[in-house]
């Protein structure tokens, strides 16, 4: 690649990264100033305020790991998990399997809480019997 290409690269990466924050900002700015004041009687926000808003709740609740909150990384990361918590226990005894499932009690995953596979007639109620 050219080397006089890279400025130029870092350049309109960074132009449609402000657009795009600028243009996320006006979009919550006027979500926000169209029905919070008219719905719930709070006060009209500014740009600089929306952008803040915009960044708390990026905090709160999307973290700042990469990708659509979290995105594909944590996907594998907890097949990984997953597939190592089955291929321990496929690795121990039925007496240190037990001994498991009773320490973790309710907590955990599924497949730590199985004991035997339903029977048909036990999967065809809804609820249990009283």
């Amino acid at each position: 690649m050219n080397r006089n290409s890279w400025p130029l690269r870092i350049l309109r990466f960074v132009l449609f990264a402000a657009l795009f924050v600028a243009l996320a900002g006006f979009v919550v700015m006027s979500l926000w100033n169209w029905l919070m004041p008219t719905l719930f009687g709070l006060k009209v926000i500014s740009f600089v305020q929306a952008l803040g808003l915009l960044v708390l709740c990026k905090i709160l609740f999307g973290g700042f790991r990469g990708g659509p909150a979290g995105g594909a990384w944590r996907a594998k990361a907890q097949e990984h998990w997953r597939n190592k918590m089955e291929s321990r226990m496929q690795g121990m005894t039925d007496e240190e399997r037990e001994k498991f499932r009773q320490k973790m009690g309710r907590c955990g995953p599924a497949w730590a809480r199985m004991t035997e596979q339903p029977t048909q007639a036990q999967s065809a109620q809804p609820y249990p019997a009283e």
